[in-house]
């Protein structure tokens, strides 16, 4: 399929399939923000509420480079599709502004430590009091209740404490992290899940409700069944770069490179003797089965790693591919930013930033070829729409300026 015709009958009048739902997002660093960032590129009106100083990931090093002034990778890639309001939640009319702009709105996203906003006076209970219906999205390490939920918790912490960390790595190495923030990711995913989930019930009954997102949840929940087997005493061993019961699977070495390829299927091994020439094992009890293959798998890597060896990685990955089977360059981050694959899927977009300068952020990864989104704009300065908001809420220009007198704008 073309591109054009996938999008042949998409509406260019609405932001997104979120078009008209506005969210207040009093996040902060990634989980919280990558929540919102999803209902932001979903269409979402986002009002961004920061503290005077900002949220921890304007500072996040490393800056975009070229750029006149800081503007942290992480501010310009979660902070997208938003608009920035500045103001003091710990002050009385700070509050205040707070509860009028959530009797406005639909959501509320907030990735504070348990007990933090209800101290403030804007908690769930404290906002469905003047919006019944708000859908009020609470993330956090360990969730709002449970034995440990007021601990502080960040996403390496979630990572240890879910098993995640224990099965990552070689196994004849330490236990190790994953390399990007995977909790906050997916604390962040599942959040915007469940806002749409609610959203749905509102919209069915009437009925607001408060979700709880834990980041260790969320990594429980995606870490494959692996917190079953844990629970009925299944010894669960680090692999590495192999698969248990996919056997040719691994990191290969080719002449200029390294790719990912192995067998899923017992028709791709049939298939992958043949190309190696070792057409005497395709049907070979001690191979022909994924139990055989367990069995041989020093054998089986043997005989696809001296294959790749002799060929460059695009020759592996063109034959791979004509055979249907599954190989893959191994890339780096940059040799997938200027993949034609990526930029056709739009998932680098030319975003002017807030000192004018373009840069190439990430887009959005789900595609709707009537509602499509994009980024309609780079992330905010500090308070850009400070004003604007306010006014919205019939706040005026001389009120205003109380406020920033006061310290709480």
């Amino acid at each position: 399929m073309e591109k054009s015709e996938f999008y042949r009958d998409a509406r260019r009048d609405l932001t997104g399939p979120l078009d008209g739902v506005r969210v207040i997002d009093a996040t902060t660093s990634w989980a919280g923000p990558m929540c919102a960032c999803i209902l932001a590129d979903l269409g979402a009106d986002v009002i961004k509420v920061e503290a005077h100083e900002g949220e921890v990931a304007r500072r996040i090093p490393p800056g975009l480079p070229g750029h006149e002034r800081q503007i942290g990778y992480a501010q310009a890639t979660v902070n997208r599709n938003k608009r920035s309001l500045t103001l003091d939640l710990r002050r009385d009319a700070g509050r205040e502004i707070f509860l009028k702009l959530a009797a406005r709105a639909d959501v509320i996203v907030q990735n504070f430590r348990p007990g933090t906003f209800d101290k403030w006076g804007v908690g769930y209970d404290h906002v469905r009091a003047v919006k019944p219906d708000i859908v009020y999205v609470s993330i956090s390490g360990y969730g709002q209740f449970g034995p440990i939920h007021d601990r502080v918790a960040y996403d390496p912490l979630a990572q240890a404490m879910s098993g995640f960390i224990s099965l990552n790595g070689s196994p004849d190495g330490p236990p190790m992290k994953a390399p990007t923030w995977l909790c906050d990711d997916l604390g962040g995913l599942h959040g915007a899940i469940g806002t749409l989930a609610a959203l749905r019930h509102r919209d069915r009954t009437g009925e607001g409700q408060h979700v709880d997102v834990a980041m260790l949840d969320a990594m429980l929940f995606q870490s494959n069944g692996n917190l079953t087997l844990g629970a009925m005493g299944v010894d669960l061993k680090r692999w590495g770069n192999e698969i248990p019961f996919s056997v040719p699977t691994n990191i290969y070495q080719c002449r200029d490179g390294q790719v990912m390829a192995g067998v899923l299927l017992d028709t791709h091994w049939k298939v992958l003797a043949r190309m190696t020439g070792r057409d005497d094992l395709a049907h070979h009890d001690d191979y022909a089965t994924i139990p055989g293959r367990m069995k041989n798998r020093d054998e089986c890597n043997a005989m696809f790693a001296k294959w790749c060896a002799a060929r460059t990685v695009d020759e592996a990955v063109e034959e791979c591919a004509m055979e249907a089977i599954p190989c893959a360059k191994v890339r780096t981050y940059a040799e997938a930013a200027r993949c034609p694959h990526t930029l056709e899927r739009d998932m680098l977009q030319e975003v002017a930033q807030e000192d004018g300068k373009l840069a190439p952020i990430t887009g959005p990864a789900a595609k709707f070829s009537r509602t499509p989104t994009r980024i309609r704009s780079g992330a905010p300065a500090l308070g850009a729409h400070t004003d604007d908001v306010l006014a919205e809420l019939g706040i005026d220009a001389a009120a205003r300026k109380r406020l920033r007198d006061d310290g709480v704008i």
